[in-house]
């Protein structure tokens, strides 16, 4: 006969994208539902599925991330695993110290440092917690392995299936019930509980999918709470006396129908104000006139980042979207944070190398697209503004005329080779395939966009110049 003897329940966050706003209500729920669910018998857990930090905060900028890993251990996580953000848009260095004052464990199995082969020193591949009872339950973490640009940060990222593999391989025998924490997304959460169906759990993350009860696949509880800290799920797991997880299930609240409490707001601004203060202590330019935005008609800000990124890539050329500039710079010194808030994007500069031919070919693309992009509601994919906005170029000109091309001031040769300033978001949205398919691309992952228009302002506009 079967006896039921231990029950485990973990609460589990994913992609809050340092949306703080919702930090008050997730801590309280975590920290008042770990004791309600221990009063009912149960040992409780909790995990983060990474894209907890998101640089489009002005506190999480200030601190590289790691005012997030402080707040974070308020609530006392188990494992988390990293996301895209926090493994991308950190330098090799801060990210090596991300995690340098965590109460947690990083459970990440599919990444090395490039140079030394080794497991980065902040994580571990797995991590076995032994309930009271005695069960072994293992976790696993893994996240998108970016083969492009992971490199490009001093990280080699190992495919998920050759690490699962790896991992599986390793750890036979060690466990009793086994557990993913799984930056890949949906489609790889379902594919791999078809292919590996050791797993009891996965959580999921990263495509923001929820899952308000789950998804039972080939065995394997699949789990997802969309994204910025809207919802947190709770997965139960029933045990045997002989350590088999003979029963699971999953929940989600919404974090939107939780109290608040009346010293929330005052909270929450707080970290708004607290990274404000810190950005603008970092003074960057001093303009002799202020400069507005405007993402139909063009701007001279979308001039200035053309200027910056041909200074940043050594080109002749550069192509650049207005919707890109949130805010206005007034006259007068300008500071980090108004850069930030200028340009909180996740995105790099590239520089992307084609033939005469293709350029020619990307220019045409960019024609026939831009009327209808200078309205577009673009999303994701490093883009954290509103619409796409006006397309300009710095150093090309398309003649309607004669179908023809001018670069820097010579119509383009077939068969020569041209650079150009883009950005890598170019590379990841549909709109220009050319960049993908033709383009020999370089990207530039020692500084994002906002740096390098705040560099270049600086060279252009420098502080101690005459008021």
């Amino acid at each position: 006969m079967i006896h039921l003897t231990e029950k485990v329940a973990i609460l589990h966050t994913n992609d809050m994208h340092s949306h703080l706003e919702n930090w008050p209500k997730i801590r309280r729920y975590i920290i008042n539902e770990r004791k309600r669910l221990e009063q009912a018998g149960y040992q409780v857990l909790v995990f983060d599925i990474g894209d907890a930090v998101d640089r489009v905060h002005p506190l999480t900028e200030a601190t590289n991330g790691q005012a997030n890993v402080r707040l974070m251990n308020e609530v006392h996580y188990d494992a988390v695993t990293i996301g895209n953000n926090e493994g991308l848009t950190n330098t090799h260095d801060q990210l090596n110290h991300l995690y340098d004052d965590a109460n947690f464990d990083v459970v990440l199995a599919n990444l090395k440092d490039l140079k030394t082969k080794q497991d980065p020193k902040w994580a571990q591949p797995t991590k076995t917690i032994i309930t009271n009872n005695g069960t072994r339950l293992m976790i696993m973490g893994f996240t998108a392995p970016y083969i492009l640009t992971y490199p490009l940060v001093g990280w080699l990222p190992i495919d998920e299936q050759t690490a699962i593999n790896e991992s599986l391989a390793a750890n036979q025998g060690k466990y009793d019930g086994l557990l993913m924490l799984s930056h890949l997304g949906i489609s790889a959460d379902r594919n791999n509980a078809k292919l590996h169906p050791e797993f009891d759990v996965i959580f999921g993350s990263h495509t923001h999918h929820l899952l308000e009860h789950g998804e039972m696949d080939n065995g394997t509880l699949l789990t997802g709470c969309q994204k910025w800290g809207h919802y947190i799920g709770t997965t139960k797991l029933e045990i045997d006396d002989a350590h088999h997880i003979i029963n699971k299930s999953e929940s989600v609240v919404k974090t939107a129908d939780l109290p608040a409490m009346s010293g929330d707001q005052a909270e929450i601004d707080g970290y708004e104000l607290e990274g404000e203060r810190l950005l603008a202590e970092r003074k960057v330019a001093n303009l002799d006139h202020s400069i507005q935005k405007d993402w139909v008609n063009g701007s001279e800000l979308t001039q200035i980042g053309m200027a910056a990124m041909k200074h940043k890539a050594k080109t002749k050329a550069a192509v650049l979207n207005d919707g890109l500039f949130l805010t206005d710079l007034p006259k007068g010194i300008i500071d980090k944070n108004q850069i930030h808030k200028l340009l909180p994007h996740s995105m790099h500069v590239m520089k992307t190398t084609l033939s005469g031919y293709n350029l020619w070919r990307l220019v045409r693309e960019m024609e026939k697209n831009k009327r209808f992009l200078s309205r577009f509601p673009q999303k994701g994919m490093g883009f954290r503004g509103d619409i796409f906005g006006k397309l300009e170029m710095s150093g090309i000109e398309y003649n309607a005329d004669d179908d023809t091309v001018i670069f820097d001031g010579s119509i383009v040769k077939n068969e020569a080779q041209y650079e150009i300033a883009l950005l890598d978001h170019y590379l990841f949205i549909p709109f220009f395939p050319t960049v993908s398919i033709a383009g020999r691309n370089q990207m530039y992952y020692d500084q994002p966009l906002r740096d390098v228009f705040s560099d270049y302002l600086a060279s252009q506009y420098p502080l101690n110049q005459n008021k």
